[in-house]
């Protein structure tokens, strides 16, 4: 019932997300579409990361054991970084790179015995653990409105999700990679209530089926000049798969700062 109940909550916000701009008034739909963007932008955004949920089961079957990596190890935070680079081909149509690294290592305890990837981990021993879930995407989007103050895209977006979790104790080691393609549906808008301010929200999400993802964004941004700006706020990162090989869940929050460079 929870997951059911989750996958119906982020399809009703996709639904309401895309089609939000069409409740505006009609004479916004025919507004000039020239808003004096550059054709390339270049973003970096770093800032602490926390894992609210981190559970893995590998296998995942009778020979494994379910664990939390957020029980094993905290919370955090930890370090963690992203790179855009955007094109925008003309007005309507671009093309947005994203290179999203992120892994840790930290040390905890398990209280029970776990059994992960074919070796067995002893409780109330120390156990050093590695995540890492890097991730590569390439995204077109499509501006399907724009008025004074608003702006919305849409698009899709191919990841590239390169993924570790691994276990040591002592002499024993044992890990899962992961290395795969991940089609995502793209939603982007941007509102802009003067010249200086606007408040973006960005998300690229998919569910259904044994998995899901879902990378989403809200911030606030201040235009120093013509080329440079800055924003800060709140990202959220939630997935994972519920399959025979492996069940891993994670959700993840960061605070954020941008600095942003269009030229």
């Amino acid at each position: 019932m929870h997951k059911y109940n989750n996958h119906r909550l982020i399809t009703f916000v996709v639904i309401l997300l895309v089609f939000f701009p069409m409740l505006l008034p009609a004479k916004d739909l025919t507004a000039g579409v020239n808003d004096n963007q550059r054709h390339f932008i270049l973003r970096l955004e770093s800032g602490p990361v926390w894992q609210g949920r981190n559970d893995v089961k590998i296998p995942n079957d009778r020979n494994g054991t379910r664990y939390s990596l957020t029980d094993l190890v905290g919370n955090g935070p930890y370090p963690a970084g992203r790179f855009y680079f955007t094109w925008r081909i003309n007005n309507k149509h671009g093309l947005r790179l994203l290179l999203a690294p992120l892994s840790y290592t930290s040390s905890g305890t398990f209280d029970s015995p776990v059994s992960f990837a074919g070796q067995n981990f002893s409780p109330d021993r120390s156990v050093d653990a590695t995540y890492k879930f890097n991730s590569f995407r390439l995204t077109y989007h499509y501006k399907y409105y724009h008025s004074e103050q608003w702006r919305w895209w849409i698009g899709f977006t191919a990841k590239i999700r390169d993924a570790k979790i691994k276990l040591e104790q002592e002499n024993i080691s044992s890990e899962k990679t992961d290395l795969g393609f991940v089609p995502l549906l793209h939603l982007r808008g941007e509102y802009h209530p003067g010249e200086k301010y606007w408040i973006l929200f960005d998300m690229d999400a998919l569910a259904g089926g044994p998995g899901r993802a879902e990378d989403a964004t809200i911030q606030l941004g201040y235009n120093l000049n013509d080329n440079w700006s800055i924003s800060a706020g709140y990202r959220t990162v939630e997935g994972g798969a519920d399959v025979e090989e492996v069940y891993t869940f994670a959700w993840l929050h960061y605070i954020v700062a941008s600095v942003n460079f269009s030229f």
